[in-house]
């Protein structure tokens, strides 16, 4: 038997490390960002946040979160302060718009980016941050819904080294893994050199996947052998773009959920645009971007990008 002194004894300890953490910002609560919100919330930090969605912030307001009018609302009452926002633009507006963090922000504060945007605006806010006292990281983030509930996501940080630990902190309550990359933009950089390797396998995995179809091996059976031989990756032995092979991915439930199509083809894009900055040839990954965006012109936008199995059976006319 546990002594009932003991048990009031633990109980006021844990209240009392809860009621040392300070509040952390947190802005953009959509299908990423409202999760890794609410693991903060589970380890015990004060979470204030704001998005453009009104239905977001009253999901973590009944979650036990502050809600507040802007991102400058966010930087005047918290000094650590995580965004996960869908594109570049979306991030230079939350940072130095009218009613942006940077408004408000206190010295000495800790800026983590969550969103997958283009190194070179990284670097811009890093830059803008730091005029104004603030120190800017960017973490984005491998794993997507599944893993950003389940706080299993990868973070690929980039900032300077000293505040590294600051920020490991935070992004272990959300995370399983969390990799320093080096300067600011080389979280971003690591992570759009992920994504064009995904894409590539994913579109690899598709067409064999289709092909031995074609050749009369049953699905299931195929992808065991793939999974057990050289071919083998994470499209195939994880996250198959087959109905059927495997349960809870998406293309189990009619390519529901997951990863955007859209998101995909943003992803490749900086991938394009930096391998054109650094003229390093991507032929692969080129070809990639083209295909994800013809996807999106043709009713898969808003589709798991494992879709590209279904859209290739389309193309052969079946």
């Amino acid at each position: 038997k546990v002594h009932p002194h003991r048990c009031w004894k633990s109980l006021y300890l844990s209240s009392r490390t809860m009621a040392s953490k300070t509040p952390v910002g947190f802005i953009g609560l959509g299908n990423m960002g409202s999760p890794m919100a609410k693991n903060l919330l589970k380890n015990g930090y004060p979470v204030i946040c704001t998005d453009v969605f009104p239905e977001s912030c009253n999901e973590m307001q009944v979650s036990g979160a502050q809600v507040v009018d802007t991102p400058a609302d966010v930087a005047e009452k918290a000094d650590r302060i995580i965004t996960m926002l869908p594109s570049s633009p979306n991030v230079i507006d939350v940072y130095t718009g009218n009613n942006g963090i940077l408004k408000k922000v206190k010295k000495g504060t800790l800026l983590i980016d969550s969103s997958t945007i283009d190194p070179y605006v990284s670097k811009e806010m890093a830059v803008t941050a730091e005029k104004m006292g603030a120190v800017f990281m960017d973490a984005p983030v491998s794993g997507g819904v599944g893993a950003a509930s389940l706080a299993k996501l990868t973070f690929m940080v980039g900032g300077p080294e000293e505040e590294y630990t600051a920020a490991q902190e935070l992004l272990t309550c959300m995370g399983a893994n969390v990799v320093y990359c080096g300067l600011v933009g080389t979280g971003q950089a690591a992570k759009i050199c992920n994504n064009m390797l995904l894409a590539i396998g994913m579109i690899g995995t598709a067409e064999t996947m289709n092909l031995g179809i074609r050749l009369g091996l049953d699905p299931k059976l195929l992808a065991q052998v793939l999974n057990m031989s050289s071919g083998r990756c994470w499209s195939s032995d994880t996250y198959n773009p087959v109905p059927g092979v495997m349960e809870g991915v998406p293309s189990a439930n009619n390519y529901q959920g997951g990863f955007g199509t859209t998101l995909m083809a943003k992803d490749l894009g900086f991938a394009q645009s930096t391998a054109t900055s650094t003229r390093s040839p991507i032929p692969l990954g080129s070809m990639a971007h083209q295909i994800f965006r013809v996807m999106c012109s043709r009713g898969y936008a808003n589709k798991d990008f494992s879709s590209i199995f279904q859209f290739l059976r389309e193309e052969e006319g079946q």
